[in-house]
């Protein structure tokens, strides 16, 4: 089954689903509000609880180095599977230290069609769950399955500096991998009664340093194959203020994609600011199944 068809015969069978009684479970430019002031309180009534078998599986340890901060976790090396040979880079949007760190992540850099903040603090849901903690978890759990599947995965940040990295950055992690594919894991701030996931694609863009023209067309269809299989694995529609129903959003002003030049989308996995997408970000189970859609988005489209 080619792409192009993937994603709306997705599309219908949630809408088959809906009928039949299912529950559902970064917007556009200038619609991710984050907190003000102060960082929110580090309450994480999401945090996965030890006994939840959906619980992320690191397979990691993070041993004392002498400096009283637990050394980078130790990565196993990845199984054989059918992704063996291939790259995966995951990109967790924002950072929890990025509330401390402001004057850093104000700092422009290129990004390619113009200058643009290093990073930003994100945004959270009324009652403090984070962005950066939400994405975080959601990408750690990708990462368990894509290793189950043989690939090789690398984190652009895994709870390891202070803030960032930045945008300019991020796509350099990716670039300098070699990846086969890149995904930056996201939540949006949008208004309560926008609902739902969208898949950002890169736009054709060539000025500075940023040349797109090689990755929009595989970019698409990473981004087609995520959204289908998205929507199976969590029961979400696409989003109702952004991409037409379509769960696909174009954009040219994301450092991140511009300058990549590998095939690389952003996912914004629900509005943490609209009450019945909150409640769905902040479960553990259901942040399970986001990443089993998208591993297996990834999964399609590395063996396409």
């Amino acid at each position: 089954m080619t792409a192009a068809v993937l994603l709306p015969a997705a599309l219908a069978g949630w809408l088959a689903w809906q009928s039949a009684g299912g529950t559902d479970g970064e917007g556009p430019a200038g619609a991710r509000p984050g907190p003000s002031g102060a960082a929110p309180a580090r309450t994480d009534p999401g945090t996965p609880d030890p006994k939840n078998s959906t619980r992320p599986e690191t397979g990691t340890r993070t041993p004392e180095n002498g400096t009283g901060k637990p050394s980078a976790p130790e990565r196993a090396r990845p199984r054989p599977g059918p992704l063996s040979g291939r790259t995966v880079v995951i990109d967790p949007g924002h950072n929890p230290g990025n509330f401390q760190h402001t004057a850093e992540i104000n700092r422009k850099v290129d990004i390619g069609t113009n200058r643009k903040e290093c990073d930003t603090t994100g945004t959270s849901t009324n009652d403090g769950y984070t962005e950066a903690a939400f994405t975080r978890d959601v990408s750690q759990r990708l990462r368990t399955l894509l290793e189950k599947q043989g690939a090789r995965v690398e984190f652009t940040h895994d709870n390891d500096r202070p803030f960032g990295p930045c945008v300019d950055e991020r796509a350099r992690i990716g670039n300098s991998a070699g990846a086969d594919a890149a995904i930056s894991v996201h939540a949006d701030g949008s208004a309560q009664g926008n609902r739902g996931f969208h898949v950002i694609l890169p736009g054709a863009v060539r000025a500075g340093g940023a040349d797109t023209g090689p990755i929009v067309g595989p970019s698409r269809e990473l981004g087609e194959r995520i959204a289908g299989r998205f929507v199976r694995a969590t029961g979400s529609a696409p989003a109702n203020y952004v991409g037409g129903g379509t769960a696909l959003d174009v954009r040219k002003d994301l450092g991140g994609l511009n300058l990549s030049t590998v095939p690389k989308v952003f996912i914004e996995c629900g509005n943490m600011r609209d009450s019945r997408d909150a409640a769905l970000l902040k479960s553990p189970e259901w942040r399970q199944k986001a990443a089993l859609g998208i591993a297996e988005g990834v999964h399609g489209f590395l063996l396409r």
